[in-house]
């Protein structure tokens, strides 16, 4: 018996088991096992339970996650460390699960191993050339998809349709899942303890946009403006109400307002005080003036309704009335150090790497939060983007993502040290950059009217110039980022010299879609005059 058979059968269980709860075929699973941990015996399998070679996110850590410290891409990188052999198989099931780049593999059927081979390296989970072929080769010799016609027999027999929800995991007692107990319920993150609340759930921390009190205005930027408010980013998230017995004061089904859809909740106080909490730019309401909403009760949906935004974001705004009747506009960010104290809620509220909760907390007076300065801009801007607030799973393991959030970063880090930004203008820079998934290269490049590289949802890196005629778009190969990430890691260099070859880069890109497009253009021309002659 070979060492991939030895593998397959002393594993297969655990296969069999993600292909009824995920639907990813039980072959594929195990060739990505034999491929990935060397059938079991790389010192990661070895030592950590991990056989897929997932990386150990700030989440994973933040939820208490264990990890392992090895050489891959750079020396001493995280790599998650499990119980139990069926707890690294449950998490590379999760993983593909909930990484868009992996959808499209999951409209193929179970038994289609040959498409999800096709399937998995077109996305990127492996750096290395013919990924699929590999995997189908393991997979046809050891005639491993027989494992996949077994689970689709047997679950037909029964009646049973694949799902977590219809499938729990039930093979092997000595698993432990640590996957749960890192979840948001009990990662000790969690948004709600019954009595309290935050206004969305975050696994990490919120990202706050723009933080209570006066800034540019958004629309105009020759002008300043108070913010009476926090702006905190969303994706379509459930809101929640903060607190029990909260009444439901107002409500704006009007889009088309200055802070458009929009609920309001108040609280009453013993001392005759109410409190009055505003979420504005809602995309729907689940609730009507007079109900009755307790901690964590969804209200509505965020959105980026309103005549006053520029994007998705939850604007929240807290009111104090005092038994007089008088009001004033408090800063959420003080509402929400009290309630997260009372609820023993340790969610961070972070607005360009500063904890906005931090001074209220420590309640010393006088004492307002600095930018902090043991996080650099490039380490921000990765936080920013492994974050949920993300939206494309960066640095979530996936070598190519882990590739292009790195290369996103320092490249990020020197346009803004070329640019000779202040510490807290290069905290900014970091979280535009992450939030609109683009960095500014005009720095870099002061030959072209433009300049950028973006991420798409697909997880492309894009390089979009324009250089005063034209608009270009380059998508940029492995092997390119590759090189741009050796020069922008190489120590040796200066930032200038690293300009200077990066400078290089970009105008050979910015050559061969020139070429390219006056070829096509050519071409059409000529098809033109051939059609004229006949």
């Amino acid at each position: 018996m070979s060492k991939n058979q030895e593998y397959a059968e002393k594993y297969v269980e655990y296969a069999m088991d993600q292909m009824r709860r995920y639907g990813i075929p039980a072959s594929v699973t195990l060739a990505q096992g034999i491929l990935e941990s060397s059938n079991g015996q790389s010192q990661l399998a070895r030592n950590e339970n991990n056989h897929f070679g997932i990386k150990a996110t700030q989440s994973w850590i933040a939820g208490g996650g264990k990890y392992g410290l090895y050489t891959d891409d750079k020396p001493n990188e995280k790599f998650c460390s499990y119980d139990s052999v069926g707890n690294s198989y449950e998490h590379h099931s999760q993983f593909l699960k909930n990484n868009q780049r992996y959808a499209s593999c999951f409209k193929l059927s179970p038994d289609d191993y040959r498409g999800w081979a096709k399937g998995l390296e077109k996305a990127g989970y492996a750096t290395g050339g013919k990924y699929a072929s590999s995997l189908i080769g393991i997979i046809e010799k050891n005639n491993l998809c027989k494992y996949d016609e077994m689970v689709i027999a047997e679950m037909k027999a029964k009646g049973q349709a694949f799902g977590t929800e219809q499938n729990s995991r039930t093979i092997s007692s000595d698993i432990v899942d640590t996957i749960s107990s890192n979840s948001k319920e009990s990662s000790g993150y969690a948004v709600v303890d019954g009595n309290y609340s935050f206004p969305v759930k975050r696994d990490e921390f919120m990202l706050m946009t723009s933080p209570f009190g006066m800034r540019k205005d958004p629309l105009d930027s020759t002008k300043e403006q108070m913010h009476k408010g926090i702006d905190i980013q969303t994706r379509q998230d459930n809101v929640l109400a903060t607190e029990n017995q909260g009444k439901v004061v107002a409500v704006n089904q009007n889009a088309h307002t200055t802070g458009g859809k929009s609920v309001t909740l108040e609280y009453q106080r013993e001392n005759g005080d109410k409190c009055q909490i505003n979420y504005l730019h809602l995309s729907s309401i689940d609730v009507k003036v007079g109900d009755e909403v307790d901690a964590g009760q969804k209200i509505g949906v965020s959105g980026n309704t309103g005549t006053r935004t520029t994007g998705e974001h939850l604007h929240f705004g807290v009111k104090q009335i005092a038994a007089n009747g008088t009001s004033r506009d408090i800063d959420p960010a003080a509402y929400l150090a009290e309630i997260g104290q009372k609820g023993n809620i340790q969610l961070q509220a972070l607005s360009n790497g500063t904890d906005l909760l931090a001074k209220y907390k420590e309640a010393v007076p006088g004492k307002h939060p600095s930018i902090d300065t043991t996080l650099s801009p490039e380490d921000w801007m990765k936080k920013l983007l492994s974050s949920e607030d993300s939206g494309v799973g960066m640095s979530s393991g996936d070598p190519i993502m882990e590739l292009i959030t790195t290369l996103f970063t320092s490249l990020m880090a020197l346009a803004v040290q070329i640019d000779g930004k202040s510490e807290e203008e290069k905290m900014q820079a970091a979280t535009d950059s992450a939030i609109k998934k683009q960095v500014d290269l005009s720095t870099l490049m002061p030959s072209l009217n433009e300049c950028r590289l973006s991420i798409q949802e697909s997880g492309k890196a894009l390089l979009q110039m324009n250089d005063g005629k034209n608009n270009y778009t380059h998508e940029l190969s492995a092997a390119e980022m590759n090189r741009l990430q050796a020069i922008l890691g190489d120590s040796g260099l200066s930032d200038a010299d690293k300009q200077q070859r990066i400078t290089g880069m970009v105008n050979n890109a910015l050559l061969t879609q020139q070429v390219s497009r006056n070829y096509e253009q050519n071409a059409s021309q000529q098809e033109n005059q051939n059609l004229q002659i006949r």
